[in-house]
């Protein structure tokens, strides 16, 4: 969805509920959390602690800019193998010196790649040291990336170019993608059209679109739909749209936090212990048990992102 507030957040401490109850032992994986925030830097510990209690095995954490590589090594560093990050460029940060934040972006990736030239894909390690060294064991996305169009279409073009650039970093790289997408949908689905039969698949983010919508996401099989909170919502038709056109296997889980917070904590600072209430609602509306619907969203998310 992206890293900026679309509700206001109460940071207050949380009383939290043992979530963990009721998905009979099964777990899940928040697809994405931005806990590399500064709105977890003072009780970061038991977030994660919370998030390990409620049935969290992963946390994969996006990138929005360069800036951000740095505090996504902090947090992966501190959690390794728990939190996993992501590289890339957020819509809302593209201005008019994306082109050289990209080439910086880029030699970054592709230098970590490198560094492990037995498997350009692991499933564990850490994160680079300094500007562009250490080992490739990092990446497991290229996001978030995408367009957005709500605010503001100042940057339309540089926002289309962006995207398209890190569509074909995940190609070089064999990196799935996780695409942002807001009041763009058309533009967006114009060029991952193009490249449909080379792209390894990934997430489309905070899907809260209608059953019409979905259904054009769907033509791109290798690609699955992030949802969040605003399924939890009590005037949201989500769940039972997502039911209806949207296989099961096609969706994972995410918080977007520290946004968008799902009911009842709705106004409140997210964060992945709250993916229970996600579960409990999808798992309604398709009719199954919250076990087969975290155990489904799970094996989801280990095949896009090669967990």
């Amino acid at each position: 969805m992206g890293k900026k507030t679309k509700e206001p957040i109460d940071n207050k401490t949380i009383k939290h509920p043992s979530l963990g109850e009721g998905l009979g032992g099964s777990s899940f994986i928040d697809t994405h959390t931005h806990i590399d925030g500064e709105e977890f830097k003072d009780d970061l510990d038991e977030v994660v602690a919370r998030a390990k209690e409620a049935g969290a095995i992963q946390l994969l954490c996006p990138g929005i800019n360069y800036a951000s590589i740095a505090s996504m090594k902090a947090v992966c560093e501190r959690f390794p193998d728990f939190i996993r990050p992501m590289i890339g460029l957020h819509p809302e940060d593209v201005k008019e010196d994306y082109k050289e934040v990209l080439e910086k972006m880029h030699d970054i990736l592709i230098s970590d790649l490198r560094a492990t030239k037995d498997n350009p894909l692991p499933s564990s390690g850490s994160l680079p040291t300094g500007e562009g060294g250490g080992r490739g064991r990092c990446w497991v996305a290229i996001g978030e990336v995408g367009l957005d169009y709500y605010w503001s279409r100042e940057f339309e073009k540089e926002q289309l170019d962006a995207f398209e650039q890190q569509v074909q970093w995940s190609i070089e790289t064999q990196l799935p993608l996780m695409i942002h997408c807001r009041k763009a949908q058309n533009e967006m689905v114009k060029i991952i059209r193009r490249y449909k039969k080379e792209l390894p698949g990934g997430v489309f983010h905070c899907f809260t679109g209608n059953q019409h919508e979905a259904t054009e996401l769907l033509q791109f099989d290798k690609f699955v739909l992030g949802i969040g909170g605003v399924s939890t919502f009590k005037k949201s038709h989500l769940a039972e749209d997502l039911a209806a056109v949207v296989p099961m296997d096609r969706i994972v889980l995410e918080t977007d936090a520290p946004y968008m917070a799902p009911a009842p904590h709705r106004g409140e600072r997210n964060e992945s212990s709250f993916i229970p209430f996600i579960i409990e609602k999808l798992a309604l509306a398709y009719g199954v048990s919250n076990e087969a619907l975290a155990d489904t969203t799970t094996a989801t998310a280990k095949r896009v992102f090669r967990l």
